[in-house]
């Protein structure tokens, strides 16, 4: 049986986004053995996934500690495994190829001054479609020595059932009826660069839980329950809006979203997680994300908005451009491709 290592240490949106390397991998090779090496937090997200069968976390203790982060290293690579897959490229994750040297593929991201421990040093490149694109591009050594790869561009989030009745009963509890359209608003972002426009956020919102006779859903971290509140008595603590629902972990939350019929609002992991599960979704993209690059598997289903999509469509000048180019998505841009969305996948199905 083939074993294969897959290391990839970053956050939700890209711990997703590089499974269709195990898509791939698990097509490529149906016997192998794939192991995922991501974070504690988002571990078990990728619980259940079918092209992974191992998820190996690691804890902040492991991360913070380097004798306790090399004892984990050095358990994992005693597995044997043939092909060990870095994707970040990191002095950490180089660790696994250092360790792992029986491994006859080493393969990691190039960098300058680095690598010394891969057999594959992959560029970039230079064209690509999105982030999926370019992690793929990392098995580009496997099929250069005659391996014939079998591309997956899938990413998903796999539930059950059981997972996900746990949190509809649970917001059935809090009030929410299914009869009607749920919508999960992603109204904050952990980096606040991410969140548009409050004022015009907050009149979506209203517009589209009034035309639909939808109820809107405030999730949140524990560092973000406060804000949520906040904006839920700013819009009159409307019972229509529920901001009661906590979510204990990263994959309550995708329990929690599986049960929403859209996703709506700023570019982040959840995002990725909705798409994952296949939710339709709307993401507002701020200057620092392109939407080219996080929009990964775009389609009809999966949409989104830019400030470039805006000073494309009105051939804006750079003299003309305001201050902050995320103001240029105005409520009513994103409310008529909300709508049509809705119309089509939402509101013709209850």
């Amino acid at each position: 049986m083939k074993k294969i290592l897959i290391v990839r240490f970053k956050q939700i949106g890209d711990s997703l986004l590089a499974t269709p390397i195990c898509e791939s991998l698990k097509k490529t090779y149906p016997n192998s053995r794939i192991d995922y090496v991501v974070y504690d937090h988002i571990a078990p997200l990728f619980e259940g996934h079918p092209a992974i069968d191992n998820v190996i976390s690691i804890t902040k203790e492991e991360r913070k500690n380097p004798l306790k982060y090399i004892a984990k290293v050095w358990k994992v690579t005693r597995l044997k495994y043939v092909i060990i897959l870095g994707i970040m490229s990191t002095p950490k994750s180089e660790l696994f190829t250092l360790l792992g040297r029986s491994a006859e593929y080493r393969i990691g991201r190039w960098k300058p001054k680095r690598g010394y421990t891969y057999t594959h040093s992959v560029r970039e490149p230079k064209v690509s479609r999105d982030k999926v694109d370019k992690f793929l591009h990392m098995l580009k050594p496997l099929e250069d020595a005659g391996e014939k790869i079998i591309y997956d561009t899938t990413y998903r989030v796999v539930l059950n059932d059981e997972e996900k009745n746990r949190l509809r009963g649970r917001m059935m509890k809090a009030g929410v009826d299914f009869t009607r359209p749920v919508f999960a608003f992603a109204i904050n972002s952990r980096r606040p660069e991410k969140v548009w426009n409050l004022k015009n956020m907050k009149k979506i919102i209203v517009v589209l839980l009034e035309k639909y006779n939808a109820q809107g859903i405030f999730y949140y971290s524990p560092e973000e329950k406060e804000f949520a509140k906040k904006i839920h008595s700013e819009l009159g603590d409307r019972e229509d809006i529920f901001s009661n629902i906590e979510t204990k972990s990263i994959k309550e939350l995708a329990m929690l979203l599986s049960n929403c019929d859209m996703f709506i609002g700023n570019e982040g992991g959840p995002r990725h997680i909705s798409q994952g599960l296949d939710l339709p979704s709307f993401a507002i993209f701020s200057p620092r994300a392109e939407k080219k690059e996080w929009l990964s598997n775009a389609n009809d289903r999966h949409r989104g908005i830019e400030p470039n999509d805006v000073i494309k469509m009105q051939n804006l000048k750079k003299e003309n451009l305001p201050e902050n180019i995320y103001d240029l998505i105005t409520s009513e841009m994103v409310l008529s491709i909300v709508e049509e969305m809705v119309n089509k996948y939402v509101y013709a199905q209850k």
